[in-house]
């Protein structure tokens, strides 16, 4: 039974799960763990896909059980304090500017959050006529905004040399190193730099898993693991000469994808962080109330895009027949939320190895909307092709009608520009949806409800917070659009056949992370030995059904650079596993099914064999 929550919460957060239990998956950190809620997402119909889904998110919003496991979650006092007191040094930088700079970096979807946050920080201070100090960093550079680029996230060096380049000349740099399973190379490297030049930097780890089960591999070419770089890390917070940010919020709803929960958290967390900060530089003190304020109007989001959730899933239904008959879903949108866009579908192809065709982002304006630091990377390629007009030229000429819509627009956006697209892309296809956003008061002309049959009207109360408000608002309309992305992607994805209950089984292996998940996965699924399935995933990797001294040997790098390049990987090394059978035999039995979860649910049930994910919990449970 639950014990008295300390605050008020605007939704119902769930009680504690089976994942805070002692011997649940503990081999594993909390991003890597699977969730108990979606355990048969795979066998969900769209509806209940939602309401899973929801209620994983929610978690975000749990507080602490002391009676269980002592994790610090997001309205612990620690991490409320731990907030509040980052909160004044980035107030110092706001008010003294000239020499200071506020960087944010990740990788992937982190590093993605990092340029949005940035960007929409520095409008706000300069609208109250103040000058921008805020940056972001993101590995791979500016095409990885757009185009997933996996391995430069495995290089501490690359990540210092960015670091040292974005900063230089500035005298006190309070830097944000964002990684959500504290895992990511690139940012050890960065926050090992912070550390050893600690005249002028102050460094903050955020992410959310417990310190002591940061990822513990020797990083190649590096000195430290990641764990040894977040001990350092931890041993400053006292002092705090650096600061650890790293709240509990449960396993993923799809195992492992940080995009969904993790990508969400960082949002609010840093969100509510730098909008303390800034009320703290126009006199107002920082308090806890203050901050309670804020992390509810994000529970209040939640609780408004959710309240959609059958129209939700009517949008995923839709998407996922897009998927299956090979048709592609497209997502429009305007300001930031056409970034809500673009990321979305960048992360799917890593996410499930889906083509960067499947799912498409576009945004007004393009590049200029998007306030990148390297401008228009359209030269690079028909997948930097990102503007509305791109669309018009590049893409309608080729829509069907298996193809489906979605608008991401609010009504203070241009609602005539709207209109316009849609009734070009009438004219291919009737799968049309939209997402409008309007503050309570606000509207949507018949014209526009004519044009559009299936329309999520997501209305929001006004908030009375001064200047701040219309930028929580903001903050508001992108989360929500986030979470209905998320939702819908992934359960498209799940009815596409590439989620085992919620276990992504067929994702790009495309750096150190993904390797050692897919062994990971692998083990779970199978009951197998670590040892015995990175030899399975190695054989799929390389075709050698007996592996050579070499390929054993051989750097996780060498095997990451093949593994990029090949599909159906560990797909292939789960059916081999489970059947006992040569990778050739997996290949043509998958080549043969209609979905990847069917080969692998057609693989348990071969007479005679355990399901491995069963039984290796019972063996947890008896320890």
């Amino acid at each position: 039974m639950r014990g008295s929550r300390r605050y008020k919460h605007v939704i119902e957060t769930p009680d504690p799960g089976k994942w805070e239990l002692a011997g649940y998956e503990e081999s594993l950190p909390i991003s890597e763990k699977s969730n108990p809620i979606t355990r048969e997402l795979d066998k969900a119909d769209p509806n209940q896909m939602v309401q899973l889904l929801r209620d994983c998110d929610a978690e975000i919003f749990q507080e602490e059980d002391e009676a269980i496991i002592h994790y610090k979650r997001l309205y612990s006092e620690s991490i409320l304090q731990t907030v509040g007191d980052i909160a004044k040094r980035v107030q110092d930088i706001i008010e003294n500017p000239d020499d200071g700079l506020i960087v944010l970096s990740g990788c992937g979807t982190s590093g993605r959050l990092a340029l949005l946050l940035a960007n929409s920080f520095n409008h706000l201070l300069q609208g109250l006529h103040r000058k921008p100090c805020y940056t972001y960093i993101i590995a791979g550079g500016d095409r990885s905004i757009v185009v997933a680029q996996e391995a430069p996230e495995d290089s501490p060096m690359l990540g210092a040399q960015e670091l040292e380049r974005v900063c230089a000349g500035k005298k006190k740099v309070i830097y944000l190193g964002i990684s959500c399973s504290l895992s990511a190379p690139f940012i050890a490297g960065q926050l090992d730099f912070c550390m050893k030049n600690l005249d002028v930097f102050l460094p903050v780890l955020v992410g959310f898993n417990p310190v002591c089960t940061a990822r513990n591999e020797r990083i190649k070419g590096w000195t430290s693991t990641f764990r040894q770089v977040a001990e350092r890390m931890q041993s400053l917070h006292d002092t705090q000469q650096g600061f650890v940010l790293n709240p509990a919020i449960g396993p993923e709803g799809i195992c492992c994808s940080s995009r969904m929960k993790g990508g969400s958290a960082t949002k609010i967390l840093l969100e509510t962080l730098f909008l303390v900060a800034h009320k703290a530089s126009s006199n107002v003190e920082v308090t806890e109330k203050c901050l309670l304020e804020i992390l509810r109007t994000y529970e209040r989001a939640h609780k408004v895009t959710y309240a959609h959730s059958k129209k939700i899933a009517a949008l995923l239904k839709q998407s996922a027949t897009s998927l299956q008959k090979k048709g592609h879903l497209y997502i429009l949108g305007w300001g930031t939320l056409g970034m809500m866009a673009i990321m979305e579908a960048a992360e799917c192809v890593p996410a499930f190895h889906s083509d960067w065709r499947d799912v498409r982002g576009f945004i007004n304006g393009g590049y200029q909307t998007m306030e990148n630091k390297e401008g228009d990377l359209t030269s690079l390629g028909a997948e930097f092709a990102v503007s509305h007009e791109d669309f018009v030229k590049s893409v309608l000429p080729s829509i069907s009608e298996t193809d489906t819509f979605l608008f991401l627009f609010t009504i203070d956006d241009e609602l005539s520009e709207v209109e316009k697209l849609v009734d070009l892309v009438k004219e291919k296809t009737s799968n049309i949806f939209a997402v409008s956003h309007a503050t309570a008061g606000q509207y949507l002309p018949n014209s526009t409800k004519k044009l559009i049959p299936n329309i999520i009207s997501i209305t929001w109360p006004i908030l009375f917070l001064e200047y701040e408000g219309a930028f929580i608002q903001k903050f508001q309309r992108e989360l929500s659009s986030k979470w209905i992305l998320n939702t819908v992607t992934s359960g498209a994805h799940v009815l596409k056949g590439q989620v085992y209950r919620n276990f992504p089984v067929d994702f790009r292996i495309s750096n150190n992370k993904h390797f050692h998940r897919a062994v990971s996965i692998l083990q779970r699924l199978t009951g197998h030995s670590q040892t015995r399935c990175r030899e399975a995933l190695l054989q799929s990797i390389h075709g050698e059904q007996i592996l050579s001294d070499q390929t054993k040997n051989t750097e996780i790098s060498r095997h990451v650079e093949v593994a990029s390049l090949k599909n159906n990987v560990l797909p292939m090394a789960i059916v081999s596993s489970l059947r006992n059978c040569s990778v050739q035999e997996a290949k043509t039995r998958l080549d043969s099914s209609v979905t990847v979860r069917a080969a692998i649910e057609a693989s348990f049930n071969v007479p005679g064999r355990k399901r491995g994910a069963e039984s290796t919990e019972e063996e947890g449970r008896s320890r």
